[in-house]
């Protein structure tokens, strides 16, 4: 195991320093973009920029790896991504922020791309798991101190888009100067949603639900924040409280997971985002308050999605699951980009408070779906399912795929056991 983390460790470093930016930039846009008069609508439309752009890498860069090499793709991506978030500041305009935050989505998921590849080649069936799992611990540790980090300039100037652009720049040296050679990606060609939706429904509806609460959080919660009057302090504060539920609640929820029927852990967790939800909007409590409604409905959010792949998972073979992981991004990101748009206007026409609203009556819709699932499908027996493994919501279809065939492995692993 030290082997094989001695040869991925500059990843790490990097994947770590990368969110530290982007999670800086994720954040800013919201107060920034208050502090400049965009309207909610506008901010809305910035936030699904970034999903847009997200869903077009997801689908090129794979193709633009096998042309140039990963080396190039990062060096490329590493320089667009460091510029765009340079030019912000620059360019204060809602269309010229949504042409910034697509090209900032698509150089991410190129990003993904390519270091998930990497990771994947340097891992064995033994080790993937836990190089994954280290994976994913770098993305959330990057995303909640990202937050702490705006705390070392005021939000009104340059400053914090700068900071958020030298770490992107300094994320590439590591992984540059110690990038070995990788095969070129091979990513399956996904499935067709219908295809998909008539093999597993319920992953497929509810991933797309999810994806809209997802984006939301990260991305109308710091708009949120603004708008009711939070420091920029506290907006970083109620931003890190989402992502540290999801990481504080992911093990907890994959373990109850393998141990009885899926589709009843889906239910409760939507059923207690919606409910959570439901009082961050009916209360409308102070700072406390709010901090805690986030950290619960994040809690929720990360681990469904790790949930509907692995429900997926269960139904689909293994060679399938390959063919799936595209699938399930894709429509994971479509949901993304509806989502803010939603709440957008929502927030626009009822108040600030209906962002809490719109979420938990997204959280109901999944655990009513659910519900209506388990009348339709008998439950598979735990012991035929396959091994759940976290996956966060920004994972590529590479990252989605290493895990489907790593969880495959460990639960025939057990039973020949």
């Amino acid at each position: 195991m030290g082997k094989v983390f001695s040869g991925v460790w500059p990843l790490m470093l990097g994947i770590l320093l990368i969110m530290l930016g982007n999670g800086m930039h994720f954040t800013l846009i919201g107060v920034r973009g208050g502090l400049e008069g965009f309207s909610t609508t506008a901010l809305a439309i910035v936030t699904s920029g970034y999903f847009i752009g997200f869903l077009s890498g997801a689908r090129l860069t794979p193709l633009l790896i096998r042309n140039v090499g990963h080396v190039r793709v990062f060096a490329a991506l590493g320089s667009f991504m460091s510029a765009a978030l340079i030019a912000f500041p620059l360019l204060i305009d809602p269309i010229a922020w949504t042409l910034l935050r697509i090209l900032i989505g698509f150089c991410m998921s190129g990003i993904y791309v390519a270091a998930e590849s990497w990771l994947n080649n340097a891992s064995t069936n033994e080790t993937r798991g836990k190089v994954l799992s280290a994976y994913m611990l770098m993305q959330t540790l990057g995303l909640i101190g990202a937050q702490a980090l705006l705390s070392m300039g005021d939000e009104t100037t340059s400053v914090l888009f700068i900071i958020a652009s030298i770490l992107v720049s300094l994320a590439f040296a590591p992984i540059l100067l110690a990038a070995t050679p990788v095969p070129a990606v091979e990513i399956t060609r996904a499935l067709s949603l219908r295809d998909l939706s008539k093999r597993a429904p319920l992953s497929t509806i509810g991933i797309f639900l999810l994806g809209s609460i997802y984006a939301t959080q990260s991305g109308m919660g710091a708009v949120f924040g603004s708008q009711i009057g939070m420091s920029a302090a506290q907006v970083a504060l109620l931003v890190a409280a989402f992502f540290t539920g999801a990481l504080v609640l992911q093990g907890p929820m994959g373990w109850l997971s393998d141990r009885m029927d899926r589709r009843m852990v889906i239910c409760g967790a939507a059923t207690a985002g919606a409910v959570f939800s439901f009082g961050g909007w009916a209360l409308q409590g102070g700072e406390v308050s709010l901090l805690a409604t986030a950290f619960l409905a994040g809690g929720m959010t990360t681990p469904l999605y790790a949930l509907f792949l692995a429900y997926a998972n269960d139904w689909l073979a293994q060679d399938e699951m390959a063919a799936a992981s595209g699938a399930l991004v894709f429509t994971f990101g479509l949901g993304a980009i509806l989502g803010p748009l939603v709440t957008g206007a929502a927030m626009e026409r009822f108040g600030a408070y209906t962002f809490w609203l719109i979420m938990s009556g997204t959280f109901a819709l999944i655990a009513g779906y659910a519900m209506w699932r388990m009348t339709q499908r008998p439950p598979m027996p735990t012991d035929e399912t396959e091994k759940y493994v976290s996956v966060l919501p920004s994972a590529s279809a590479v990252a989605v795929q290493a895990a489907a065939e790593w969880s495959a492995e460990q639960a025939e692993s057990e039973s020949e056991d």
